[in-house]
């Protein structure tokens, strides 16, 4: 048995064992398990409880089903769309016959962790801009990059130095009139000083 599969069994072992021996063997009903991989609700106290296996785990464990050929055994999770999981399980039936690396351990009588179960809770999958290009990043942005502050300013600045700019003849103008009627004539007499506003 590959390691891939291995990981596979570990998983299905450790979450079906519980609810499998609880349940009656006469019984054909598929048990109802919670789903490891996403967040569940208390009914008691109204809390939420984060998902048994990290987002790490997930990705690592859709890998190694993949790599076995037995996705369609995990429950469907932020790393497993439920889109995905349906392909897998269309594609699982219809090849028949078993692959090589599950042959063996189907034709064992200890294989009751391939037995369907149905997982409780349902995933919601976000609608993400961008992700069906590749690029979530930067997807529906104005800007792709924050730049410095004087690039996201230059634009402003630029308009108001355009402003400022079309009347600049007459405002060099205004103030050289009324610089020449505040600055005092050489020839004119002083003006006197009047000691009697000190303050001492």
């Amino acid at each position: 048995m590959s390691a891939a599969l291995q990981a596979v069994k570990q998983f299905r072992v450790r979450e079906l064992a519980p609810v499998l021996k609880a349940q009656p063997t006469a019984s054909t009903a598929r048990p109802k398990i919670l789903n490891p991989f996403l967040p569940h609700k208390n009914p008691e106290s109204g809390r939420w409880a984060p998902a048994k296996y990290s987002l790490r785990r997930q990705a690592d464990l859709v890998k190694q089903a993949r790599a076995s050929g037995m996705l369609h055994l995990l429950p469907p999770g932020p790393k497993l769309s439920p889109k995905d999981l349906a392909a897998a399980s269309a594609s699982t039936s219809a090849s028949t016959p078993t692959s090589d690396a599950v042959a063996p351990v189907a034709e064992s009588s200890k294989s009751w962790w391939l037995s369907e179960v149905e997982w409780e809770g349902e995933f919601k999958e976000k609608e993400v801009k961008g992700a069906d290009v590749g690029n979530r990043l930067y997807a529906g942005r104005k800007r792709m990059f924050k730049g410095h502050k004087w690039e996201r300013t230059l634009e402003k600045r630029t308009w108001e130095r355009k402003m400022l700019m079309k009347d600049m003849a007459a405002r060099i103008e205004r103030f050289r009139t009324t610089y020449r009627r505040k600055t005092p004539s050489p020839v004119s007499p002083a003006r006197p000083v009047s000691y009697s506003k000190l303050p001492f």
